[in-house]
């Protein structure tokens, strides 16, 4: 269910919707049945990619869930986790995003 309502969050982003192909990629369960807890978002980007907007984007979507969901992001052997979202984690994770795309920025 989180995964469906980040999918149309950044869906409705005009800046990530320009540059993303965004798509859960899993099984759905059917009615009544519990899910595999192995669904995941899927991202296919283009040129257009930016790191920042899109970081800023799931952060946005993470503070708008009552439970506040923890965010895992992979990119490669790149691994960032947002638990609260503050400036810092945000700035971190948009740095390693950027480098692990062959971006400017640093990893620290």
């Amino acid at each position: 269910m989180e995964l469906r309502s980040l999918q149309n969050w950044l869906r409705a982003d005009p800046v990530v919707r320009r540059s993303t192909v965004v798509e859960v990629r899993g099984n759905v369960p059917e009615p009544g049945e519990m899910g595999t807890g192995l669904d995941v978002l899927g991202l296919v980007t283009e040129n257009g990619w930016s790191a920042a907007s899109f970081v800023l984007a799931v952060a946005a979507w993470r503070q708008s869930r009552p439970q506040r969901p923890r965010v895992e992001i992979r990119r490669g052997d790149t691994v960032i986790v947002l638990s609260d979202c503050s400036q810092e984690e945000i700035e971190r994770a948009t740095r390693a995003l950027a480098s692990a795309d062959g971006e400017e920025g640093d990893n620290r």
